[in-house]
């Protein structure tokens, strides 16, 4: 339950729209519901303002389909991340028709209402072509959030002119994520150039010295350019949301 749904119930309850029962109904679940397995956390959009989100990895199809259930009866937005795609063609035939799954970041989105005006601007930039997934991650959860994005790909160090061509671009958004694998160094080269706060995210991508996006990580986290700050690897989500916050504050008015 988000801040304005809790608001619309309390000013049915208060004109009498709908009986103290009903409410309390609605109410039961708060602040979370016991699935054995799992506790939907449906209080957490009143805590901080963003709803609780499904880790979909490691999770069961049937474990899946009940917290899907759960969040839509509690009217949640729902935003799933690392759902391969087996697993959503599973899922699919229990899913409402407004179901949007994108292949590429493996993640899964439901929302009710997908007419709230994004606010503010995100850029999330990519490396190469292979972080792609990542940066579509980070994009996806951004926008739920209720931030507005672009995404720039393929800009990494290899052709650093592709990126110059679109600095004058990048340097509109209120905060930038960079997405880059193999040795990690773009996002200092954008450090460099920009007075935004940026966001790191080292991928898994590269070859074996890379050790599964460690020396990406090490390069982002031992970066000499200021005002960088370095989510873990492979984790758009996480960048997603602290740009989200970030945005937020450079646009009061968003209400997300």
């Amino acid at each position: 339950m988000n801040p304005e749904n809790l608001k619309n119930l309390l000013d049915a309850l208060h004109q009498q729209k709908i009986s103290p029962e009903k409410a309390l109904e609605k109410l039961a679940t708060l602040p979370y519901e016991n699935l054995d397995f799992a506790k939907i956390d449906h209080h957490r959009s009143l805590r901080n303002g963003m709803p609780e989100v499904i880790y979909c990895q490691g999770k069961t199809v049937a474990q899946l389909k009940k917290i899907i259930k759960s969040m839509i009866l509690a009217e949640q937005p729902i935003l799933g991340t690392k759902l391969d795609k087996e697993s959503f063609r599973k899922l699919k035939p229990t899913l409402p028709k407004n179901s949007q799954y994108n292949e590429i970041s493996q993640t899964l989105v439901i929302e009710k209402n997908k007419s709230t005006k994004k606010s503010g601007l995100i850029t999330i930039i990519s490396a190469g072509t292979s972080d792609i997934p990542i940066a579509e991650e980070a994009s996806i959860t951004a926008q739920l959030l209720g931030s507005q994005t672009e995404t720039i790909f393929d800009v990494g160090v290899a052709g650093i002119h592709r990126l110059f061509n679109n600095l004058e671009q990048i340097r509109k958004a209120n905060v930038v994520i960079v997405v880059a694998g193999m040795e990690g160094a773009l996002a200092s080269v954008v450090g460099g150039l920009l007075d935004k706060p940026i966001i790191a995210v080292p991928t898994s991508i590269g070859y074996g010295a890379s050790f599964g996006g460690i020396a990406a990580l090490l390069t982002m986290l031992n970066s000499c350019a200021p005002g960088i700050a370095v989510v873990n690897i492979d984790n758009g989500f996480g960048a997603g949301c602290m740009a989200h916050r970030i945005n937020t504050l450079a646009n009061p008015t968003n209400t997300q």
